[in-house]
């Protein structure tokens, strides 16, 4: 891989596989200009920024969606197989995650819908997926996808905002269709014109307070798990430009320490989803 400085490497392992619009006349890393608009993979950093908002980050895409297949996979194959009496190992795990959101959501959830639970594992399961890719070292996958061609190749969708937005916007509709569907046009707008004071001249006030915790909810899920995995990420990646009996020494309990990080920001997004939407269910 391209890294002649150790800014450059950092560089590199913080840019995506990004796949965007070109405009007419755009000067590329190379000296060649494009002709007409085209829709191709950037080559630089500076290609992917200026290919804007509708610029596809793949390898975030393509790893998601893997780990959504292998999580439905691992699933069904399970459920296909399951025996009474001792479980197998893996049946055992599932059958430990599945209670473990179980009791999240029996905790947590004071409504009813059928929905929540699924709901819940899903998230679960996915994020911490995804979460776990940071366990495999740093440079294999990306050396790989070099080898085939590939400048640029992430591996860790959480570590994209564009990966935990798109999920934190999911709930925050969620929320904002079961609080309309529960309490109905008129009971969500005077739950958010007359909390937290009770008082029709409070109402721009309240109104004020009500909306920016309501937009502050999937901004905070988001920010929160893309920021502790990105900084691990930054982490990694820092150690890998030092000595390798160095890495060793410092990267082994960087990884360990992550064993916990990973499942514990799968949870806490899960039991704030669950919280959110049990919040959404209140008909006061």
């Amino acid at each position: 891989m391209a890294a002649d400085t150790p800014v450059e490497y950092i560089k590199h392992h913080l840019t995506n596989l990004t796949y965007g619009k070109l405009p007419e006349g755009y000067e590329r890393a190379d000296g060649s200009v494009v002709q007409e608009a085209t829709w191709t993979f950037a080559r630089t950093g500076q290609e992917a920024a200026d290919m804007g908002f509708m610029a596809i980050h793949v390898d975030t895409l393509g790893w998601s969606i893997a780990m959504g297949i292998l999580f439905l996979g691992l699933f069904r194959f399970v459920a296909n197989r399951v025996t009474e009496g001792t479980p197998s190992g893996l049946q055992n795990l599932i059958e430990m995650t599945f209670e473990f959101v179980q009791g999240i959501v029996r905790d947590v959830f004071h409504g009813k819908n059928p929905l929540i639970a699924p709901l819940a594992l899903t998230i679960f399961v996915w994020i911490l997926l995804m979460n776990i890719l940071k366990l495999i070292p740093i440079d294999y996958i990306p050396s790989i996808a070099h080898a085939l061609g590939l400048e640029y190749f992430k591996i860790v969708p959480t570590t994209d905002p564009n990966a935990t937005f798109g999920m934190s916007i999911g709930v925050f509709l969620l929320i904002l269709f079961y609080s309309f569907k529960v309490k109905g046009v008129s009971g969500f707008s005077k739950e958010l014109a007359f909390n937290p004071f009770n008082h029709w001249i409070m109402i721009p006030f309240n109104l004020l307070l009500e909306i920016l915790a309501l937009i502050i909810k999937p901004i905070s899920l988001a920010l929160r798990l893309f920021g502790n995995m990105y900084a691990g990420e930054v982490v990694f990646i820092l150690i890998a430009l030092l000595p390798l009996w160095i890495q060793w020494t410092l990267n082994v309990p960087w990884a360990i320490f992550h064993i916990l990080v990973i499942p514990l920001q799968a949870f806490i997004f899960t039991v704030l989803t669950v919280v959110y939407l049990s919040a959404a269910h209140e008909d006061h």
